[in-house]
């Protein structure tokens, strides 16, 4: 790579394109996560669509050199990262899938770059963790703090504890066991400073300028994102439209890969 550490946004992001047709299709992990979570969920779509898959700054194959505090201080770092690759890739109106952070990463790359994205489907989002007046985000501010706390004085350790809670599904402890695998996979300084931008993020205020038709898949039960926090999203988005799956936990795209790919075919009419 020449210029700048991340001055290539498909090296930068590890960018990865397989499949042919249209639409494509552009894949967004969330926290702790990288491009292997789709690994049951993309390879679903490459005979329909085009599917490209990447790392944010710090995780999985990322180029973490390119990592700048200043520019990934706010979700709005990372939303550059994706419109930089659809405009490398020259991508216009995408399919946007994206889970938890990834998803509001993604909303507002679309609001930032409309042409490039022009339907999105998100995995249990949320624009705001912690509780607020009416709203429910699910913490208390000091629930936050606690969690950044412990996450920040051992990282490893918060990993192996909080990936089984997050996963749910404790009938299959080996789920819980891949997400902390891919928690132990990020750079854990960056990841502590991207936990802290995630948590405390508050995006409410811009999900009424997503105008694009969007999917919102919520699960039964998830200790991130709950169910009033799907309500929300659904009342505040132009074009939300919100579905609750029969799957339990944060990653029903880990744990329960055939329901969202079908709720995802039915998005898109496929």
């Amino acid at each position: 790579m020449s210029g700048a550490p991340g001055s290539d946004p498909l090296l930068r992001n590890n960018v990865r394109v397989s499949g042919h047709g249209d639409p494509t299709i552009i894949f967004s992990h969330g926290f702790g996560c990288d491009q292997t979570a789709w690994a049951d969920v993309a390879p679903a779509f490459e005979n329909e669509a085009r599917v490209v898959l990447f790392d944010h700054v710090g995780s999985g194959l990322s180029d973490s050199s390119a990592y700048d505090a200043a520019k990934y201080a706010s979700l709005d770092g990372y939303a550059e990262d994706v419109v930089e690759l659809a405009d490398t890739l020259a991508l216009r109106d995408t399919v946007f899938v994206g889970h938890s952070v990834g998803a509001m990463i993604g909303m507002l790359a679309a609001v930032k770059s409309p042409v490039s994205i022009g339907r999105m489907v998100m995995l249990c989002p949320s624009p705001r963790y912690i509780d607020d007046g009416d709203y429910v985000g699910g913490f208390s501010r000091a629930d936050i703090d606690d969690l950044l706390l412990v996450l920040e004085s051992n990282f490893l350790a918060w990993s192996r504890a909080t990936a089984p809670q997050m996963m749910g599904n404790g009938e299959r402890p080996e789920l819980g066991e891949a997400l902390a695998d891919s928690f132990c996979r990020t750079d854990p300084e960056i990841a502590k400073a991207f936990a802290r931008v995630t948590f405390l993020s508050d995006l409410r205020a811009d999900l009424p300028h997503l105008d694009v038709p969007t999917l919102i898949l919520q699960t039964q039960s998830d200790m991130i994102a709950p169910l009033q926090v799907g309500d929300y999203m659904r009342d505040n988005l132009p074009r939300g439209e919100l579905v609750v799956m029969e799957a339990s936990g944060h990653c029903p795209h880990m744990s329960a890969p055939a329901e969202t790919i079908a709720a995802i075919k039915r998005f898109l009419a496929f």
